[in-house]
């Protein structure tokens, strides 16, 4: 299999890959810094920190830009999403592959997202943040956390299964719902593969859809700037960072560990699969701005799946790993519920066996799925958990409300992160890229990039 794909999304505004690109093919495509897009939402979110925090009260006005450019690209996601998968199943020769690739993905989905969530239990118990806070829970307000989280609740494995399948196909669309799309895309593309050459007219239609789709996403890519000077005003001018007080420990060691977390856990699976991190994370700095910016991944998966394709990765194996990582992979909310699970109880001053830490840990495992994309999810996610344990007051989860957004931002760079590497990984799995390929590929891209 070729490692680099013969047809180029139009999801991201990067030269067409050259197998061994010169300094004259790097300089043919040289732009002035101020047109990248990577530049320009920095300058926003630069501007929008400065705004919130000496005019508080317009930075918060401003929250409509941040909410309008979030739902014009979950406008485009589930259309990315299925022309993607349909179109990369219906391509491939062996459809054994898509179990084969869907395997290993979930086996290391499980394996990584695993090693979070310890890593925030051990975090938790050696520093302990919240050791000496001595707050009373019942002066705590406990409606806050019910208004802000709703109807939380842990959904049991079957009921978990049973919401993968959409009401009707149109539903799972309509709501919007990753996981439901993915598995009608699934199926549509079992469907057109076996129809052969009576699906082959359907097949060239979404082709072409697919290009169309990502031009339209190269189209509302050039509002990030915008959306992310929106969303960063209103969350510095609403919260403030000198408001934070003596929370901001928390804050500091949470993003501590995140950080450790891509550099080391991350950065050793990258290692391993023969490629590095930093370069990996140079090459997905627009994306990473764009996260920082509107504190939501999901913002981020339409260009990631079309860098994830310029980087060699097959359209298909791009289709299913990232999509179902959204849902499966979340890294950087393991760390969180664990973290901030031990947090609240140390605080409280409600002591925790071995096997009411199990617990929580193994509950995570199961309610930390799917809360990735959203500002706020992995919050009621996290209040969820923590009615399996009584003795942890949920009132507690107050003390985490007004700082839910700055955790938010670091939760959702990890989930971001951890699935394009989970998607380059798979990818080397399956063979569809050598090592030296790949380094190439990557020191391309960045050059031209930065050109």
């Amino acid at each position: 299999m070729s490692s680099v794909p013969r047809q180029q999304p139009a999801g991201v505004a990067q030269v067409p890959l050259q197998p061994n690109p010169t300094a004259a093919v790097v300089a043919a495509h040289k732009k002035p810094f101020y047109a990248s897009l990577s530049f320009q939402v920095l300058l926003a979110i630069l501007f929008a920190i400065l705004l919130g925090h000496f005019d508080p009260d317009r930075a918060v006005a401003l929250k409509p830009l941040g909410d309008a450019f979030i739902r014009l690209i979950t406008m485009i996601i589930t259309l990315v999403i299925f022309c993607t998968v349909v179109t990369g199943i219906a391509g491939m020769e062996n459809m054994k592959k898509v179990g084969r690739v869907g395997g290993k993905a979930l086996l290391y989905f499980e394996t990584v997202s695993t090693v979070a969530l310890l890593i925030g239990l051990i975090v938790g118990n050696v520093v302990q943040p919240g050791r000496g806070w001595n707050i009373d829970a019942r002066t705590l307000d406990a409606k806050a956390i019910a208004d802000y989280a709703g109807p939380a609740k842990s959904q049991s494995v079957s009921e978990f299964i049973l919401h993968i399948i959409p009401t009707t196909v149109t539903d799972a669309f309509a709501k919007g719902d990753i996981l439901q799309v993915l598995f009608v895309s699934i199926l549509f593309g079992f469907a057109l593969s076996m129809g052969g050459a009576r699906c082959k007219p359907l097949l060239d239609l979404f082709n072409a859809l697919t290009q169309a789709v990502f031009g339209i996403v190269k189209i509302l890519m050039r509002f990030a700037p915008l959306g992310a000077f929106g969303a960063m005003a209103f969350t510095v001018g609403k919260y403030g960072i000198a408001a934070l007080g003596p929370l901001l420990k928390l804050i500091g060691l949470f993003y501590l560990t995140c950080i450790s977390f891509v550099i080391l856990v991350l950065g050793a699976v990258a290692y391993f699969a023969g490629f590095s991190i930093f370069k990996f994370l140079r090459y997905i700095k627009e994306e990473i701005l764009i996260v920082i910016g509107v504190t939501s991944s999901e913002a981020a998966l339409p260009s990631l799946m079309a860098k994830m394709e310029m980087l060699g990765c097959s359209k298909g194996l791009v289709g299913l790993v990232l999509p179902t990582g959204y849902t499966f992979n979340t890294d950087g909310t393991g760390i969180y519920m664990t973290l901030a699970a031990l947090f609240v109880a140390q605080a409280t001053n409600t002591h925790l066996t071995l096997m009411q830490q199990l617990t929580i840990f193994g509950v995570a495992t199961l309610t930390s799925k799917g809360a990735s994309g959203v500002q706020g999810a992995s919050f009621i996610a996290l209040v969820a958990t923590l009615t399996v344990v009584p003795t942890i007051p949920v009132a507690g989860m107050a003390l985490l409300l007004g700082i839910d957004r700055f955790m938010s931002t670091a939760r959702a760079l990890v989930n971001m992160i951890g699935n394009g590497v989970a998607t380059v990984v798979v990818s080397r799995w399956e063979k569809e890229i050598d090592a030296p390929t790949l380094r190439e590929n990557l020191a391309a891209q960045n050059l031209a990039a930065e050109g």
